[in-house]
């Protein structure tokens, strides 16, 4: 398999369209059609991460974190970013990130965070608005079921737990072949009525070139009439955040106690107790204070996030518990993400999870 075909399989999961604008999601090092020889999964990269793949064998580091953020104007080893470039290519070694992409889509870091934490009944904190386009087209009564079908295997039709959504209407269509025309039916220079069915049904941006696709394959007529809406509704599977609930009601401290112990943790940083149990959780992983207000209007009784700054531990206002376990520690589920997509194909080579703690903070 090629680097370009596990790359395929990341972006089908978790689409670069979804990546937020300062980010650098993608392929960063190396050729995307060398063969892959085996993976390693990590959160960061770092040249001992670069040493563990070229002893592993790995000729490709999956990263949640991208290695190059800004462009760089030398490639000299001057700071650890180019030696870490360098390294890369002299060795081979292709780097590819999925970074914001995977944290702002449902069964990415989030959702992997609440289902660590046992969190019911999930969904986006913050879903994302102006994802979903409609699409409506016109299809002779005895293609309907076809075409139907096709757009829907392609992406279209899905609305929260509801799949091959679609609302259809009867009516008829009218149009005039020209002579330069090859008319599915009616003739040549006369005016054709034909029974269609309208369909219209909606769909993630993401999925458009896919389903306009499949609508051209699949449609009988040789020029297909169909228009596409751009709508404002919110996409319930893109947006940041997540918010569940506890499967029973908490102490403040047993959740913290919980906490420390399922994610390992050496301490955790958290606002004044309020004195209540704790069963509705929002979280996000890495830097999340920016959700702050939303996990308290969405009645949450703890935020779980990291990189809270002084100041915002203000802004909790005795209506939340606002907890920060650290960066590294909220977004190291993001390796089980990885493992889970890959080995559901099958593949033909070998997939590590790094052994090098890549967390630049430590404590004393």
């Amino acid at each position: 398999m090629k680097i370009k075909e596990v790359a395929s399989i990341l972006e089908e999961y978790a689409p670069l369209l979804y990546q937020e604008s300062f980010d650098n999601s993608g392929l960063i090092i190396g050729n995307p059609n060398d063969n892959v020889s085996s993976v390693l999964l990590t959160v960061d990269v770092t040249e001992e991460v670069i040493d563990e793949a070229i002893n592993k064998k790995a000729n490709l580091i999956i990263a949640h974190h991208p290695i190059i953020f800004k462009g760089l104007k030398s490639i000299t080893g001057k700071n650890y970013v180019e030696k870490i470039v360098v390294k890369a290519i002299k060795n081979d070694v292709a780097v590819y990130a999925a970074h914001t992409n995977m944290d702002g889509i449902w069964g990415g870091v989030n959702t992997k965070l609440g289902e660590k934490l046992g969190l019911q009944n999930m969904k986006i904190l913050s879903p994302k608005k102006g994802e979903l386009k409609k699409l409506v087209t016109f299809v002779p009564d005895e293609h309907s079921d076809r075409v139907r079908k096709a757009i829907f295997d392609a992406g279209a039709g899905n609305i929260g737990h509801y799949d091959q959504c679609s609302f259809n209407l009867h009516g008829n269509g009218s149009f005039r072949a020209s002579e330069n025309s090859k008319p599915y039916k009616g003739e040549k220079g006369k005016l054709h009525f034909e029974k269609e069915i309208r369909i219209e049904t909606i769909f993630p941006q993401c999925r458009e070139r896919s389903i306009v696709n499949a609508l051209l394959n699949t449609h009988p007529y040789e020029e297909v009439a169909y228009d596409i809406y751009p709508l404002d509704n919110e996409f319930f599977k893109a947006g940041m955040g997540a918010i569940g609930e506890l499967p029973e009601s908490v102490e403040e401290t047993v959740f913290l106690t919980d906490l420390k112990k399922n994610f390992h943790l050496k301490c955790i940083k958290h606002s004044s107790l309020l004195g209540k149990k704790v069963k509705r959780v929002a979280v996000c992983g890495g830097t999340g204070a920016f959700l702050l207000k939303k996990a308290i209007t969405s009645g949450a009784d703890a935020f779980l996030t990291s990189d809270i700054k002084y100041h915002e531990y203000f802004d909790a206002d005795k209506k939340i518990l606002l907890v920060d376990i650290g960066h590294y520690e909220s977004e190291q589920v993001i390796k089980d993400i990885f493992y889970e997509l890959l080995t559901k194909k099958n593949l033909n080579f070998a997939i590590h999870f790094s052994e090098i703690i890549t967390n630049p903070v430590n404590y004393f």
